[in-house]
Parts: C-alpha cells; sequence; structure tokens
C-alpha cells in the first residue's frame, strides 16, 4: 500500500512539473496584450510569427511577417499610461481570413493604378482590378498576403525580405525586396525598404498602418488634430482614381499647412470629400525628400500623444478610415466603425506609371529602389 501511495505521488509530482515546464515554456503575452502562439502557422510553406520590438524607454511594437504588418505600438501618454495606438487583429487566421491592409507592408504598388494598367517601353500592362476598375493596392493578392523571412537582428531591428516573381499579380520583373523596422531610442518607428529587379517595372511602396492616438479603437478620430506640409495635393474622380490635376489647397478642404480637427473638413459640402465619403487623397510635400522636415502630423487632444512623419518620398496619402464599417472585429473583439483610424501612407503618387510627369515609380536592373518612412511617437 506504501508504495502505490508513494508511485501515485510521484505521479503527481512529474504532472505538476510538466505543468510548470509548460507554463515556463509558453510565450508570455506582449505588452499589448498580443499571444505570440496565436500568430504562428504555416503559409505555403512558410512559417508566420510574432516579432517584438523594445527600446530603452520601454516602447513595444510587435509586427507579424505575414504582410509584414505592424500589429501593436504601444506608447506612452501625457500621464505616463501606455496605450496601443493601431488597430490590428490579434491572430493570424484573421490576417488570412479578412481582407484587410491593417498596419501591412504594402507593394507592389501602394494605392491605385488608374483602369489597372499602364504601359512600360510601349507594352501595355493589364492588372488586375481589385478596386473599382482600377489596381489597388498591389492587386488582389498584393504583399499584404505574402509571408516575409524574418531576420531579428536585436531588440529592436526586425529585417523582412521577399523575392516576387516575374509576372506576380502581372507586374514584370522578379523583384527582391527588404524592409527593415528600426525601434529608436526617440519613439520611431524607422522604416526603410529596398528593391531590386531583374526587368524594367514600377514600384512603389508604403506602410498601411490605422492609428487612433486615443488608444480607444471605439472613438473616432476626426477630432485629432492633422498637419500636412503640403501646398498641393492630386484631385479625385467618383471612382477615387486620381485625375491627372494637382491643385492648390488653399479655400479647400485639404489644406492643413495648420494644423486642425479633421471633423471640421471631413463635413464640408464639397465634391472631393463626397467622392471618397471623406479623405482619401495624396498630398503633394513641400519637403523635397528632406527626411529632416515633417511630411505630416497627427496629435490626440484627448492623450496628448502627437505622430509625426518624415519621408523621402514626394507624397503622402491621408485616409481616414471611410469604409469602416463595424463588420470588422480586431484587438479585443472591438469592431472598427468608421473613421476609427487614420492612416499616413508615404509614397509616389497614385497612377504615376500612367503620369511621366509626375516623380518616376520605374526600377530598372542594376537600381536600387530605397524608400524611408519615420513614424515618431511624442507627447504633448
Amino acid at each position: 500500500m506504501r508504495k502505490i501511495i508513494l508511485a501515485g505521488l510521484a505521479a503527481l509530482m512529474l504532472a505538476a512539473c510538466g505543468q510548470q515546464k509548460q507554463q515556463q515554456e509558453a510565450p508570455a503575452l506582449t505588452k499589448s496584450g498580443l499571444d505570440p502562439a496565436k500568430f504562428v502557422t504555416t503559409v505555403e510553406g512558410k512559417e508566420t510569427g510574432l516579432f517584438t520590438l523594445t527600446n530603452d524607454n520601454g516602447m513595444e511594437v510587435c509586427i507579424t511577417n505575414f504582410g509584414g504588418r505592424i500589429v501593436s505600438v504601444m506608447v506612452p501618454d501625457r500621464t505616463g499610461t501606455e496605450r496601443d495606438v493601431v488597430l490590428a487583429f490579434d491572430n493570424i487566421s484573421d490576417y488570412q481570413n479578412i481582407s484587410s491592409d491593417f498596419g501591412a507592408t504594402i507593394g507592389r504598388y501602394a494605392n491605385r493604378i488608374g483602369n489597372a494598367q499602364f504601359t512600360l517601353d510601349g507594352q501595355t500592362i493589364q492588372l488586375i482590378a481589385n478596386n473599382g476598375p482600377h489596381c489597388l493596392h498591389g492587386g488582389p493578392q498584393g504583399w499584404q498576403y505574402k509571408v516575409f523571412d524574418a531576420e531579428q537582428r536585436n531588440s529592436s531591428t526586425l529585417t523582412l525580405s521577399l523575392t516576387s516573381p516575374d509576372g506576380d499579380m502581372n507586374f514584370p520583373g522578379t523583384v527582391s525586396v527588404e524592409v527593415t523596422f528600426k525601434l529608436t531610442n526617440d519613439n520611431a518607428i524607422d522604416i526603410n525598404y529596398y528593391a531590386t529587379t531583374d526587368k524594367k517595372t514600377v514600384i512603389n511602396m508604403t506602410n498601411h498602418s490605422y492609428f487612433n492616438l486615443s488608444g480607444d479603437p471605439t472613438q473616432s478620430t476626426v477630432n485629432h488634430l492633422l498637419y500636412v506640409n503640403a501646398d498641393q495635393m492630386t484631385p479625385i474622380d467618383e471612382t477615387v482614381g486620381v485625375t491627372g490635376e494637382v491643385r492648390k489647397v488653399d479655400g479647400t478642404p485639404f489644406d492643413f499647412r495648420t494644423a486642425h480637427a479633421m471633423a471640421e473638413e471631413i463635413g464640408k459640402d464639397d465634391e472631393q470629400i463626397k467622392f471618397a465619403n471623406g479623405i482619401d487623397h495624396n498630398f503633394v510635400l513641400n519637403t523635397a525628400g528632406d527626411l529632416s522636415q515633417v511630411a505630416a502630423s497627427l496629435y490626440c487632444p484627448e492623450t496628448g500623444i502627437k505622430l509625426d512623419v518624415f519621408t523621402n518620398e514626394p507624397g503622402i496619402q491621408v485616409y481616414t478610415g471611410n469604409f469602416l464599417n463595424g463588420r470588422v472585429v480586431g484587438k479585443k473583439g472591438i469592431a472598427y466603425q468608421q473613421r476609427t483610424a487614420t492612416c499616413l501612407e508615404t509614397q509616389k503618387f497614385p497612377n504615376t506609371p500612367n503620369h511621366p510627369e509626375w516623380p518616376s515609380a520605374t526600377l530598372e536592373p542594376g537600381q536600387t529602389y530605397h524608400s524611408e518612412c519615420i513614424y515618431k511617437f511624442s507627447v504633448e
């Protein structure tokens, strides 16, 4: 009888040790509450995961290599309370099954290419229309749905790489891409995009994070203060494609050269606002590629959190979440309603391949494409 009791005790102790070991080995939740285990799967033979970047201030940024997506950004508000300021999903299954651009690395061509076609060296390239008559964000299976190879170089730096074959979404050329996210000690996410090709092609990359600086995605961002360092913008038509015109912002709802609430403009009786159901427009930056100049900024009076954007690109798309409609449920079970986020996408102009007078998006063999975007957070 004594032997049976001892054996039973031993079994219980082994089971307890096993449970303790499992608990120790289980990945801890991130500061933003994400479970890394929910981001692990295999897509087309490549493993996905969640990568966490931190800096000396304790700021945290989480990124998945599925689509090169920023999943969470934890920054302090004016009271020191840390808030997650981006919309996203909290598991890989939703990213796979729900069409979205949340936090994504966009390619080959961010924004719209008109009528889903362009001409390159006299040859018409027919793309796939996935946004009315236009090709948006690289087509229905753009890079936001691809698994990047990931290398976390240190606690603050992640490099993602991808090879896009010739004919991917009908774009010409085999393109090799590298995207590096670096979280700096001044609370900035410095994103550098590099690409090469073996055949003449077009490329335009951006990050499509949906920012809500209140940290509460049930709240609209229309009362955030927006600043855009731009004297001009590129108007759109009823299909939300650019017309080819470049228009001064003076006297229009697109004059954000002095920071003010977006709500003051979105409600105006203006054809451009009606076409986009809000703001979904490219601004022609005054910065001329100078990374020391602020291209745009967003500020939440409630929390004091400010986001400054710097870029070497000629344009920035401001999108006020016009097509969010409450049908998509994100982190913490929150349904994302209209205008509960604002996107600031640094870029070449939309439909540039069909407008040779605009800054070129062409990439040739032997050249290296380089685009940089810095999202810098602070408190006021």
